[in-house]
């Protein structure tokens, strides 16, 4: 039964369709027998007062006893309306009416494009044992297959040779695409010979995390609950890797549904320190890109599900804007903090591929506001740049130190700044509803218990407890969201960046929740030999600018050159 307000309005719906047209005004009708109210539900249906008085502790909420019975009524039609919408078997890829946009009035997105020199052809030559390419930048391997070096049949080849052999240490790859690869090289190497070339991506394999759809093949999503889940269309950054000409060599893994580095089939493994796990949610294509078994991947984040991996792993990556790159045919987590994007070797490597991926997508409404130029950086002179910092995250004689000294060696500014204020971690509310919207279906019918992990901080209990999350509070910390989204943009916007540790979880949580883009990177190496990570965030929509200044900064150090000897 519907509540008293829509009945209501209804009502007045009914009214107004039925007002005659004055020119051609009927003879009057009969007045009709109104239809009886249904029937209210029976007082034994209704939540009891205790029902109510107990629900509202939990929420936090204190309602007299008069008021706890005149509620009895109303709650228990919310909750036949609540059982209608259940009824509804919505899939996973339907997104809500309402469209996040991170372009609020008063933010205007800084696209300047940093004017600096073309980024010089490397001058190549094929090694003797093609395996040294394993760890070779984009520029290179694509100079090679240019000048007919290397074909793309070869490179293909070799990397799929990397990839299955060391995933047997390193657990990062869900399923192998070889007979799609060796086709779609062959196609690219005819291609060249013909004097056509897609650009800078034309042969280089890639890998894409399994929650990108690819025709034909399994999208796993991580979870024995959809093993063999087939989704017979291409994801849209799946097709337009296809279009720029690189070759898609395997479905990386993820945690179960985008938690963690552990799924269906085991943990994901550090490259660098093989009894730690590779850190997640982009477990495998953090992990693959780290050994030299693909020259990049695409991963997805929501909140640190990009960066986390790719600093335990030592990966150069890139969070876009969120908005920027189309989320069409990925699993949907969170319609309001998902974002997908690369993860490379260098920042350079993954200006390139960001290329080929951004830009709008009709029909992904979250990229309507993406229709803003982007060209991937060359060398550009940043002195004079204002980067912006906050002072008690780089303590006198520690590791991240370094990166400011060698951030004024480039001539930048550093700036201290105070970042927003905002109860951070209340805000992911947002996160925990979406998420238990996205696969309500696990919970309801009770298929919740068969994923693999199951402890407070995993998300078969947290799409639990996510339910109780009053409809009012998500909207409350939308609001509170909006406010800190304005606070964000009047700290960046005196700035060219913002740098900060990458395990900072204050920057983290504020940039996914105002959707800033953000690039992380090695930046030193422990004693053990593990690196640590420096992330940088820049403004809205000013990728190029973001990646230009990691650029300059990997051009004076060699952090993002090593790589474990696995």
């Amino acid at each position: 039964m519907k509540s008293a307000v829509p009945r209501v309005l209804f009502a007045c719906l009914a009214a107004l369709v039925t007002i005659p047209v004055r020119a051609q005004e009927p003879a009057p009708a009969p007045p009709a027998t109104p239809a009886p109210d249904p029937a209210p539900p029976d007082d034994a249906d209704l939540p009891s007062v205790d029902d109510l008085r107990a629900a509202g502790r939990i929420l936090g909420l204190d309602f007299t006893p008069s008021e706890l019975d005149l509620m009895r009524r109303g709650v228990g039609e919310n909750l036949g309306s609540l059982r209608a919408l259940r009824d509804d078997p919505l899939e996973n890829a339907e997104p809500p009416a309402t469209v996040f946009s991170v372009l609020l009035p008063g933010i205007v997105p800084h696209v300047q494009p940093p004017r600096g020199e073309p980024w010089p052809v490397p001058e190549v030559s094929r090694p003797a044992q093609l395996e040294d390419l394993a760890f070779a930048d984009i520029d290179t391997l694509g100079a090679l297959l240019r000048s007919q070096q290397v074909t793309c049949v070869e490179l293909t080849r070799m990397f799929l040779g990397r990839l299955h052999r060391l995933d047997e240490t390193l657990h990062a790859v869900i399923t192998f695409m070889d007979e799609r690869a060796l086709a779609q090289a062959a196609r690219l190497d005819a291609e060249l010979a013909a004097g056509h070339d897609r650009g800078p991506l034309h042969g280089i394999p890639w890998g894409a995390k399994d929650l990108l759809a690819a025709a034909g093949y399994r999208t796993t999503w991580g979870s024995a609950l959809f093993e063999q889940q087939m989704i017979d269309e291409d994801a849209e950054v799946v097709r337009r890797l296809d279009a720029a000409g690189a070759v898609l060599c395997a479905k990386l893994t993820l945690g179960e549904l985008a938690w963690g580095d552990v799924w269906f089939g085991g943990t994901t493994r550090n490259p660098w320190n093989l009894e730690q796990g590779s850190s997640g949610s982009s477990a495998g294509p953090a992990a693959a890109v780290a050994a030299g078994a693909l020259p990049f991947a695409i991963g997805s984040e929501t909140l640190g599900s990009i960066v986390s991996p790719s600093a335990r792993c030592g990966c150069s990556a890139l969070r876009p804007t969120f908005g920027r790159v189309s989320r069409r045919g990925a699993m949907a987590l969170s319609w309001t903090m998902d974002k997908l994007g690369p993860l490379c070797r260098s920042a350079r490597d993954a200006a390139l591929v960001f290329a080929a991926i951004q830009g709008p997508d009709p029909l992904d409404e979250t990229t309507a506001q993406a229709a803003l130029p982007y060209a991937p950086p060359g060398r550009v002179d940043v002195a004079g740049w204002r980067v912006g910092y906050v002072p008690a995250s780089f303590s006198d004689g520690a590791p991240e130190g370094a990166v400011l000294a060698e951030l004024r060696a480039l001539g930048v500014e550093l700036v201290p700044v105070e970042l927003p204020q905002a109860p951070l971690e209340a805000l992911l509310v947002i996160l925990g509803a979406e998420a238990a919207e996205a696969f309500d279906r696990l919970t309801l019918d009770g298929l919740d218990d068969q994923m693999a992990r199951q402890v407070d901080q995993a998300w078969p209990n947290v799409f639990r407890t996510s339910r109780l999350i009053p409809a009012v509070e998500y909207l409350r910390a939308q609001r509170v969201r909006r406010r800190l989204m304005l606070d964000m943009d009047k700290v960046m916007g005196g700035l060219d960046a913002l740098v900060h540790p990458s395990d900072d979880d204050v920057p983290l949580m504020l940039g996914n929740l105002t959707g800033h883009p953000t690039v992380c990177a090695p930046s030193s190496f422990r004693e053990d030999g593990t690196p640590r990570s420096m992330s940088f965030t820049g403004r809205l929509f000013d990728e190029a600018r973001l990646l230009a200044l990691v650029q300059a900064w990997q051009a004076g150090t060699d952090y993002h050159r090593k790589h474990p000897r696995i």
